[in-house]
């Protein structure tokens, strides 16, 4: 027979390989582990930990998969799944345009909304409307980043830091390199009860609802299928609900 042209060959091995893997039982799920309470690294043990991490064992055992993690950067989650070497992605990835360009979503799995935290004296901020003339503190593009992002070239921010994780962005803002971090209002909880003593506050919900979503490549539509069927099950059979007041309280 002809020979493929190579990189046609190479499409077709590569797409080959990742419905090999996740169709053999094994689901390889990419996170980005520094966004409690939704995933984080349990520091006595090592272990991922988070509300995501939960959920998305139970997608697998209701699949009857292996769910294998890996905690990587967060700019590498969707490159990640455009190179194949995951089968999902799931960090509290909120849902986009955007990012809906590049990769497939699965059905909304969360609702949450973006927050200001800022130092526990401070008096004068409660909204975005009043982040003129400050600089504003953001794990690099998430939602929080995007916002930032939007209002400095609104003229509103007069900067804005971007930091790997959550912590790197607090830490800005205790140490007065920034005046606020924009972020996830749910993170911002957890980041709070877990540092008591850190000087500062969030202000409440600042802006609409966003829905996080399990991200895939779109080529892996049958396994969306799947994924939203696992979802809507978790959800009927009481699992999701056990999950959620685990980490949330009830709902």
């Amino acid at each position: 027979m002809k020979k493929l042209p190579v990189f046609i060959l190479t499409v077709v091995l590569v797409v080959a390989a990742s419905t090999v893997a996740w169709g053999a039982g094994v689901l390889r799920v990419a996170t980005e582990a520094g966004f409690m309470p939704f995933e984080f690294v349990d520091e006595k043990t090592g272990e991922l930990l988070g509300f995501d991490m939960e959920l998305i064992k139970a997608i697998g055992a209701e699949l009857g998969m292996e769910v294998k993690i890996d905690n990587i950067s967060w700019d590498g989650l969707i490159p990640a799944l455009l190179n194949n070497n995951y089968d999902v992605s799931i960090a509290g990835i909120t849902i986009t345009e955007e990012r809906a360009a590049s990769v497939n979503f699965s059905d909304p799995y969360f609702e949450s909304v973006l927050t200001i935290v800022t130092k526990s004296n401070v008096q004068n901020i409660a909204s975005l409307d009043d982040l003129q003339g400050k600089i504003a503190a953001v794990q690099i593009s998430t939602t929080g980043d995007f916002e930032a992002s939007d209002l400095q070239d609104a003229g509103g921010l007069k900067g804005v830091s971007r930091f790997d994780t959550v912590t790197d962005a607090m830490q800005a803002v205790i140490i007065g390199a920034a005046d606020v971090v924009i972020l996830d209002l749910p993170v911002a909880n957890a980041y709070l009860e877990a540092n008591p003593h850190a000087p500062l506050k969030h202000v409440g919900p600042v802006a609409d609802n966003e829905f996080y979503g399990i991200a895939l490549n779109k080529k892996n539509t049958e396994l969306l299928e799947k994924i939203n069927g696992a979802l809507t099950q978790l959800h009927e059979n009481g699992t999701y609900d056990k999950i959620y007041q685990n980490w949330f309280g009830a709902q």
